[in-house]
């Protein structure tokens, strides 16, 4: 295990969320963090690329994430452009008062800065070593494209949903989000297994499996499914969501309790 690669990254995270902290001090806006999230990863996974012996296994990692980042970046970019600051970190600017620059800088951007290189994990493993393309590398392939299919389908149909003033009011439960209430974060999660899914063959495989199951906590348990059911709570429409379709895993949906 080549722990000089966490180092690396480490100073380039450091640097990345420091400019991006500045950027958003400049714009009053800490919600630009969420931006920085896809294209940190990004930034790790070339920083380990250029310093590993750049096997095929090692590209399709690259590869991989580079396509995720981008997408999940480009993504909050477009809709986030033009609104402003998102209503969490608004709530802890009001929340935090003169304190809000120093809390932004360790609490948001330094904090979230640590939580990538945990979740990073797997890069490590995997650009620590030349690694074959064996079986594992077909499977975690395809368990990489069935995440990337829900998260950016997901995000699609919603971004739509929420573009047709009509359906102001009303519950998205059309297309994926007919089988999973979170789509997209099942769809996030399921790509971080199948970047762990890369790493089996790797004797330090456990390490790689720290940061899916990081990910896949946070995503359920914290800031991602936790945090959008207790906003919705309340709304009987949701309820009566809840009571029909799958939380996280897709799966077929029951019948509605109104008939609808």
């Amino acid at each position: 295990m080549n722990w000089l690669l966490l180092q690396y990254s480490a100073l380039v995270v450091f640097v990345f969320m420091l400019v991006m902290f500045l950027i958003a001090q400049r714009l009053k806006d800490n919600s630009i963090v969420d931006i920085g999230w896809g294209i940190g990863f990004i930034l790790i996974a070339i920083t380990c690329f250029l310093q590993s012996e750049q096997s095929t296994v090692q590209w399709i990692t690259l590869a991989l994430i580079s396509i995720w980042g981008m997408r999940l970046a480009t993504y909050i970019y477009g809709r986030n452009k033009g609104k402003p600051e998102d209503y969490r970190y608004a709530q802890w600017r009001e929340e935090w008062g003169k304190n809000v620059v120093i809390r932004a800088f360790f609490q948001v951007f330094m904090l979230q800065g640590a939580i990538m290189l945990v979740v990073a994990s797997p890069l490590y493993v995997l650009f620590s070593e030349p690694l074959e393309l064996t079986w594992n590398a077909y499977l975690a392939i395809a368990v990489w494209a069935i995440g990337f299919f829900f998260e950016a389908v997901g995000d699609f149909q919603m971004a739509r949903f929420k573009a047709d003033s009509a359906n102001k009011g009303k519950v998205m439960r059309y297309g994926v989000w007919k089988y999973t209430r979170h789509p997209n974060y099942f769809g996030d999660a399921t790509q971080w297994w199948g970047i762990f899914l890369l790493a089996l063959m790797s004797p330090y495989w456990y390490i790689a499996a720290i940061g899916p199951a990081v990910m896949h906590f946070f995503l359920v348990k914290v800031s991602g499914v936790a945090m959008l059911e207790r906003k919705y709570k309340g709304n009987p429409k949701y309820a009566d969501y809840i009571a029909t379709t799958s939380a996280f895993i897709p799966w077929f949906p029951k019948r509605s309790v109104n008939n609808n």
